[in-house]
């Protein structure tokens, strides 16, 4: 059966399950503890018929320009939706992006998005991907008409916006929606904080460690007490490279952005959920293990000239830990991975069979 054959069966099928009535349901978004409250944008309020016709979007290869990537191309729920174990991800010419793909999840909280932070929403974001030659290579006008040429779609944006019109801003909202509702949040660390699971003594050993100021020090960055998020969503230099000249970064980062030359090197911080399944680790993905970052951050940490203030053990190079600590820390890491995440189906991919 060809993509587009499959396509229109999927299609058939959808339109049996939703019924023909049109209108929105908002979304029901599960109650988070110790994550802050979560940014409403009101300017797409995410509904459950929005939230389908993005991840069906997301998914769509047909947002290629030569029909044969998507979204989900670098963005595997089975990694967190990211592009592990790639260092770097490969678009749809096979050129090797710049830096490493980050993963999908709890992005309704992050103010910016990009490793530098170029993006100020989702929505933003969206475009970005979709018209980079190196990645997606297409534009609206084919991209529009490609998506009106599967009849599938005219029930579920009518169902999603009270229109079967399709325009960019439709798709855009779609796919923000969709995004919107990949959050993170049953892992072993969210049951053993609430006493429905217990640490193993190692795995507890791991969090106090990361906790003390003077041993990992590491939740100025990634709180993991009060705030379930594990990451501030700020950037940082965490003194990966030992550059004097500020104008001598490779990749300046967020001060390629604001043209601060005090922010090159700055990078978007990343959550530690799911990080067991997301290597290789920083934003040109240098480190392919866990036990690399425990290693850089142990004894090899560089106290540049702009290095993050938090960064309080950069003047011994790092936390000068034991032999033991960083599989403790690692033991711990473990516990963030959300199984349940990684295989819901409705984040999953709808143009597969079911399992």
């Amino acid at each position: 059966m060809n993509r587009r054959v499959l396509y229109i069966f999927t299609g058939i099928i959808l339109l049996i399950s939703l019924g023909n009535k049109p209108g929105q349901s908002p979304y029901a978004f599960p109650g988070l503890l110790f994550f802050p409250k979560m940014p409403i944008d009101k300017s797409n309020p995410v509904t459950k018929e929005g939230a389908l016709l993005g991840r069906y979007l997301f998914y769509d290869s047909s947002l290629s320009s030569d029909s044969s990537f998507s979204c989900g191309s670098c963005h595997k729920q089975e990694y967190a939706f990211s592009d592990s174990p790639n260092r770097f991800s490969s678009g749809r010419t096979g050129e090797k992006m710049l830096r490493n793909t980050p993963a999908l999840y709890n992005l309704a909280w992050y103010p910016t998005l990009f490793w530098d932070g170029r993006a100020s929403s989702i929505e933003n974001q969206i475009s970005f991907p979709l018209h980079a030659v190196n990645e997606m290579d297409i534009d609206w006008t084919r991209a529009i008409n490609r998506i009106k040429q599967n009849s599938a779609y005219n029930h579920l944006f009518e169902n999603a916006f009270d229109s079967h019109e399709i325009d960019s801003t439709k798709i855009i909202k779609a796919i923000g929606q969709f995004v919107r509702t990949l959050l993170s949040y049953q892992s072993k660390y969210d049951s053993a904080i609430i006493k429905n699971a217990h640490f193993t003594r190692d795995e507890y050993a791991g969090f106090v460690i990361i906790t003390d100021q003077t041993k990992g020090d590491c939740m100025h960055c990634h709180p993991t007490d009060g705030n379930s998020l594990m990451t501030t969503t700020r950037f940082s230099n965490n003194g990966l490279d030992a550059i004097d000249d500020l104008n001598n970064y490779s990749d300046k980062g967020l001060g390629a952005i604001t043209g601060n030359p005090k922010q090159n090197g700055w990078f978007k911080i990343p959550s530690l959920r799911n990080v067991a399944l997301t290597a290789p680790y920083m934003h040109d993905g240098r480190f392919a293990t866990l036990e690399e970052v425990m290693n850089f951050y142990s004894d090899s940490v560089h106290n540049v000239s702009n290095i993050d203030p938090k960064m309080e053990l950069a003047t011994r190079h790092g936390a000068n830990l034991t032999a033991t600590e960083p599989r403790q820390v690692i033991a711990f890491l473990n516990t963030m991975t959300d199984s349940a995440f990684i295989t819901n189906s409705e984040f999953s991919n709808p143009f597969l069979p079911k399992k």
